[in-house]
């Protein structure tokens, strides 16, 4: 297995958790704000993990880490925390 990871692809994937980040922040459900905080808590510090890893030339740890990110974002949609209907950035119905 080739574990390489260009900086072309890891920041395209920094842009897109950075996106889901942003939608998620904005659709936060007010009846769970506790929890959908929780989940955005923890997709920023994988978020600024990667951002760590990739500052030390490590894009494959930035990339899983990014995809942590990224799986809280998921999570927390799929759950309802975040109202979020863009099936380009979540695993949700548009």
């Amino acid at each position: 297995m080739d574990a390489t990871v260009s900086a072309e692809h890891l920041a395209k994937y920094f842009n897109y958790t950075e996106r889901g980040l942003a939608a998620a922040r904005a659709a936060v459900d007010a009846t769970r704000e506790a929890q959908a905080r929780d989940f955005l808590d923890m997709a920023q510090r994988y978020h600024d993990d990667a951002r760590h890893f990739e500052a030390k030339g490590d894009r494959v740890t930035a990339f899983a880490a990014l995809s942590y990110a990224h799986g809280w974002l998921d999570a927390g949609a799929r759950i309802g925390l975040f109202q979020v209907k863009d099936s380009t950035l979540f695993t949700v119905d548009d």
